[in-house]
């Protein structure tokens, strides 16, 4: 469950299907997504999504030995020259491809899943299993070269984002609902990804 506090805010009153947040601050009343309003008098709320849970995935430093700073200076135009449409979409834009449509949805090919963006070995494939999801699922990254931070781009559904931590590429997230040893799923974009057979 993932709680907020933020000053000035209260619980939200529905004035539409759609949804609309509006918060008070010293500048006045900010939007955040059409149709649900807040009004100025709460302190505290919590959001929780049905069917998600923030994972628990703590951060490490023992990155795989790439030169970081080497990615971080890219700019969307050399994405642009080094990734397909839907690849730059996935994984700088943080977009989502269609289940069942990715390239290794349904792979069952031995072999080491890399960072499209910066070759660095994520998953292999002794860690996928078929989630039913249309998306390829893990349950273990490869050491520390995948990392997770809280995604509240749908805000009634918080979840954990799962990116590359070398470049920074959005992979997809990863869930509490995966099988043993780790519990975890990582819910992966194919356009993210590619596979290194053995």
């Amino acid at each position: 469950m993932a709680s907020h506090s933020l000053s000035n805010l209260s619980l939200p009153t529905f004035i539409s299907s759609k949804a609309h947040f509006r918060f008070h601050s010293k500048l006045g009343y900010c939007s955040l997504t059409p149709g649900v309003l807040i009004s100025p008098s709460a302190k505290l709320f919590s959001i929780r999504a049905m069917g998600s849970s923030a994972s628990s995935q703590k951060p490490d430093n023992n990155v795989q030995a790439v030169n970081k700073s080497e990615y971080s200076s890219l700019t969307d135009e050399e994405w642009k020259g080094r990734l397909t449409a839907e690849q730059f979409y996935v994984t700088r834009q943080k977009g989502t491809e269609r289940a069942f449509t990715g390239q290794y949805w349904n792979t069952k090919t031995p072999g080491t899943y890399h960072c499209i963006c910066c070759d660095t070995p994520l998953f292999e494939s002794s860690t996928k299993f078929d989630s039913g999801t249309g998306w390829p699922s893990y349950y273990r990254p490869i050491g520390n070269n995948v990392k997770s931070k809280l995604d509240m781009s749908i805000i009634f559904m918080p979840r954990q984002e799962v990116l590359c931590a070398v470049c920074d590429a959005h992979l997809g997230h990863v869930f509490d609902d995966g099988p043993a040893p780790t519990g975890k799923r990582y819910c992966i974009n194919s356009a993210s990804l590619k596979l290194h057979p053995k």
